[in-house]
């Protein structure tokens, strides 16, 4: 009798690819419009700051954060579509980790001008990055690469960060 239950129970419910891909960019959207929100005098903030001869014009980041906040989206629906949401939760939960971490930077570094707890933030941040690769690996390599710049770009910003925090602190 169990299995005659089983048998004729509903088939678990598949994410929809499309609709999927759509509310993930529209997660990373919101997480960008956030950051901007708490930060709207961040490129004035950034240029008055003493910052080390490598550092990037503030210009740049913009094209970057927008390129990235794609690919996080899309690692996530390589990763999801067509699975049922249960299989991927703890994929789902690193990667929206990730997600608050990254959120958690732009206020603590712009708006409160804790470039110290930034710099602990996005240590976080890049450790989140590293376990949503680790778990995204299992279920697609293709995922992972996606992640690869957003990892360099945040190790990158990391760097920065310290060396601010040092110069400014």
């Amino acid at each position: 009798m169990t299995q005659t239950l089983h048998r004729n129970a509903p088939p678990p419910r598949r994410l929809q690819r499309w609709p999927l891909l759509l509310l993930l960019l529209a997660v990373c959207c919101a997480v960008a419009a956030v950051g901007g929100l708490t930060s709207s005098d961040a490129a004035n903030i950034y240029r008055s700051l003493d910052r080390p001869a490598w550092a990037p014009p503030s210009w740049l980041f913009g094209p970057v954060w927008t390129v990235l906040y794609a690919t996080i989206a899309i690692s996530a629906w390589v990763v999801l579509r067509g699975r049922v949401l249960a299989e991927s939760r703890v994929q789902i939960g690193a990667w929206s980790a990730q997600l608050a971490f990254n959120l958690a930077w732009t206020p603590l570094f712009f708006g409160a001008g804790q470039y110290g707890l930034a710099f602990l933030d996005i240590c976080v941040l890049l450790a989140a990055i590293g376990t949503t690769m680790a778990l995204f690996w299992r279920s697609s390599a293709y995922a992972t690469l996606l992640l690869v710049p957003y990892a360099l770009w945040v190790l990158y910003a990391a760097s920065l960060n310290l060396a601010i925090w040092q110069l400014n602190g």
